[in-house]
């Protein structure tokens, strides 16, 4: 009796996830889809600036790094000097550090929560279509508690703000969200 239930239960998992791999491509088209292959087979990712008073100085070249990892990771578009088809670029144009909790009564009293947050401006040209050409900030924070120094929390911020940054853009470029 454990064999066949064992085996009804393989053949529904196997089944669905016929099913999923499947319906992955019309999913895609659902929401504005891929850039189509015919059309789009390179990208140019500038390098990025910190244009921002704050933050460490390797802040520009980290985010440049990570986007043109993220676009090779989950695209089939090739990263070149000068595309005639995609360009990608822009700077960071906000890192600020600032209270979101204040403390006790005390006006001298310590902020109980602070937010770090990265603003990036991105400049995206589609010379193809020319209807995807856009100028837009992308922004996203992180709390951290009184608890606990920016010294302390900066770098795995930082990296968690730009995923989600990194993210955001591939959505409104690539993905067409």
């Amino acid at each position: 009796m454990k064999v066949v239930r064992y085996t009804a239960i393989f053949y529904l998992v196997t089944l669905g996830a016929i099913y999923l791999q499947s319906c992955a491509g019309v999913a895609m088209n659902f929401t504005g889809g891929r850039l189509p292959p015919d059309k789009y087979q390179n990208i140019t990712i500038q390098n990025f600036f910190n244009d921002s008073p704050e933050g460490p100085a390797n802040l520009g070249i980290n985010f440049t790094e990570r986007m043109k990892e993220y676009y090779q990771r989950n695209t089939p578009l090739k990263l070149v000097p000068e595309s005639q088809q995609l360009d990608l670029g822009g700077s960071i144009v906000g890192y600020a550090v600032s209270p979101v909790a204040p403390g006790g009564g005390d006006v001298n009293q310590q902020a109980q929560l602070q937010r770090l947050t990265i603003t990036v401006k991105v400049d995206y040209t589609d010379y193809v279509t020319e209807t995807s050409t856009f100028t837009k900030n992308f922004s996203f924070f992180k709390d951290f508690g009184a608890d606990q120094t920016l010294i302390a929390v900066e770098a795995e911020f930082i990296e968690e703000i730009f995923d989600q940054i990194v993210f955001d853009i591939f959505n409104a470029t690539y993905a067409n969200w």
